[in-house]
């Protein structure tokens, strides 16, 4: 087994540092998030820093060659991702390092670290709470932000509600940050196909995307009812999609479910 750890120059840490934190992780039980697939912990650093480590799961027989030969692993995606947003004047959790264990033949395990952004919400509050206060201007914020990752040639294929996390910074002044950076594209430049697309994982809301697709329209200088059409269709599209996937994981795991 052979470990490969990265760490960014610019950041008061060390790999000894990041090494002992991974040989003591399954100790840590400060929990950001815990899932079957991917969990994420926290941990505060000798310089007094809280880092998010996020832990990706050994992958399946293919993705272990895959990852070990011909592809970048999530961890080193999302750090060299990280670095790329901010260089191209976007905000998200400071990248720190990235982690890999890995044999000869297969890759094992990846990990990421970045550090603890304090928000006030993320994306899903809007959606999940009509009353949220500002949440329309919070919108119209969201959708500059978007539009600008779009002007830089950004498609952020994973930008869902839990995604970006909003920090309030004045009145009615918010910040956006992007997490979950392992699938991104870059671009020279974006088609309105491909712009419109990038906001169908956002809200089943129709009141949602009008909000949207009418700051979006002043944005790009095409007719309100144009983007707003498009943009809904592109979500309508996805619900479907998601609807038929949920029903079909459904029905298999009550076919195994009849089985046993």
């Amino acid at each position: 087994m052979t470990q490969k750890i990265v760490v960014n120059n610019n950041y008061k840490t060390t790999q000894t540092e990041i090494k002992s934190i991974l040989d003591n992780f399954d100790l840590i039980d400060d929990y950001i998030a815990k899932g079957t697939r991917n969990s994420i912990k926290k941990k505060t650093l000798e310089s007094g820093k809280i880092a998010t480590i996020k832990s990706f799961k050994i992958p399946n027989i293919v993705n272990k060659f895959v990852y070990r030969f011909f592809r970048k692993s999530k961890a080193e995606r999302s750090y060299e991702y990280a670095k790329r947003l901010i260089d191209l004047g976007f905000l998200t959790p400071y990248p720190i390092a990235f982690v890999e264990n890995k044999t000869l033949i297969n890759f094992n395990d990846s990990y990421y670290f970045c550090e603890l952004v304090e928000a006030d919400l993320t994306y899903r509050e809007l959606v999940e709470i009509p009353i949220w206060e500002n949440r329309n201007e919070i919108l119209k914020q969201f959708t500059k932000f978007t539009f600008d990752l779009h002007e830089a040639g950004i498609e952020f294929l994973d930008h869902s509600p839990g995604n970006t996390l909003i920090k309030q910074v004045g009145e009615n002044q918010y910040e956006f940050y992007l997490v979950d950076l392992n699938r991104m594209n870059f671009h020279n430049s974006m088609s309105f196909d491909i712009r419109m697309k990038n906001f169908s994982r956002l809200t089943p809301q129709k009141e949602m995307i009008e909000i949207m697709g009418k700051e979006y329209a002043k944005l790009i200088n095409k007719p309100e009812q144009e983007v707003i059409k498009e943009m809904w269709n592109k979500t309508q599209e996805f619900q479907q999609k998601f609807q038929t996937k949920q029903a079909r994981k459904k029905k298999l795991k009550a076919m195994i479910g009849k089985k046993q």
